[in-house]
């Protein structure tokens, strides 16, 4: 008879019963401290729902470093909080960049709303200058006085201008259908530049156009066509003594948030209707960006970081006589400029 045997198969069974039960007993812990954690955050939601509309558009759910949920003002974000919740979305820009546009985009599609779009159409676009020809076109002393003079007692109507008509663009018809990306090719003093200011409503008041540029149908006297175009030029025209941040914001205040906040509105009515609930990272993101007033708007702080200008956004842009970031970066700047005056929510 193996007493000692008997012994260790009750002990040993004794211990692995314990064992599980402590297992099952500790798995239970988590998953009721996991389903506590989504409940309070599903009364937490349902609370936000119930706000008035200016409240819920100001109202979200911030997820901590801890996966603690709370209830935050996304007018009065932090640094950090903004940086925790960029890194959150955006992580490696070149990765996570194209994830995050579609979180949007599935975000506004889900509720049947269809992202703004713009069709540009240019019919029979004419456009000439009155410039001087031969030798009078010659950048001199006496060419310069002599034009001087020469226009003063032009607008007298005393003597008549010698300038000839320069035709630079001619009979010009086009469509830039809206969701395409459209490369215009051509030699040098070709009119590229030209047709680009005509599209985006900043051509000089010096040269003569004939013919039509619509947007959706509506031509250029019936809105302000800055606001909803942008024009990238070759020349980067900043204020040297402000940093990378400051200029885009400047920017982007001057800009003001556009359609952005009616739009989210619409979706976070649309939402509530069909019992959505929301990603709360994204829902934060999209509130902070239609928000305005604010000094330092969360979409500068997305556009720094995927055109990589994080490194340099405290840093003076500079100019001939301050010494600032470099050709490349201030390029980068430009273009951010002119991105933190349009929504990224356009199609």
């Amino acid at each position: 008879m193996d007493v000692g045997g008997d012994i260790y198969r009750v002990s040993s069974a004794r211990l692995s019963s314990s064992s599980n039960i402590w297992r099952n007993s500790t798995m239970e812990v988590f998953s009721r401290s996991s389903r506590d954690e989504d409940d309070e955050e599903a009364l937490k939601w349902a609370a936000l729902e119930k706000l008035p509309s200016f409240l819920r558009m100001r109202r979200g759910i911030l997820t901590e470093e801890k996966g603690q949920a709370r209830e935050i003002d996304v007018a009065n974000l932090g640094l950090i909080e903004k940086r925790n919740l960029l890194e959150r979305l955006v992580k490696i820009s070149e990765e996570d960049n194209e994830r995050f546009l579609l979180k949007l985009k599935e975000r506004i599609h889900r509720v049947g709303l269809d992202l703004p779009t713009i069709e540009v159409r240019f019919e029979h676009l004419s456009i000439e200058a009155e410039a001087y020809v031969g030798g009078r076109a010659l950048p001199t002393i006496f060419n310069f006085s002599a034009n001087m003079l020469e226009g003063f007692l032009s607008f007298l109507h005393i003597l008549p201008s010698r300038k000839q008509p320069f035709p630079i663009l001619h009979d010009l018809s086009g469509i830039i259908k809206p969701r395409r990306m459209t490369l215009l090719l051509g030699p040098p003093s070709s009119g590229k530049t030209t047709l680009l200011l005509a599209l985006a409503g900043k051509l000089g008041k010096d040269l003569k156009s004939s013919g039509s540029v619509t947007y959706n149908g509506h031509e250029m006297a019936e809105f302000v066509p800055q606001r909803t175009s942008a024009y990238i030029s070759q020349h980067d025209l900043h204020i040297g003594e402000m940093t990378v941040r400051e200029t885009l914001s400047f920017s982007a205040r001057c800009q003001g948030v556009g359609p952005r906040y009616e739009m989210l509105t619409e979706l976070s009515r649309r939402e509530r209707e069909a019992n959505i609930k929301p990603d709360p990272d994204i829902d934060i993101f999209m509130k902070a960006a239609a928000l305005e007033g604010q000094e330092t708007n969360v979409t500068t702080d997305y556009i720094l970081k995927i055109l990589g200008l994080e490194i340099c956004a405290d840093t003076m842009v500079g100019d001939e006589m301050i010494r600032g970031i470099s050709g490349g970066q201030k390029k980068r700047v430009t273009t951010d400029a002119s991105w933190t005056s349009t929504s990224i929510f356009h199609g």
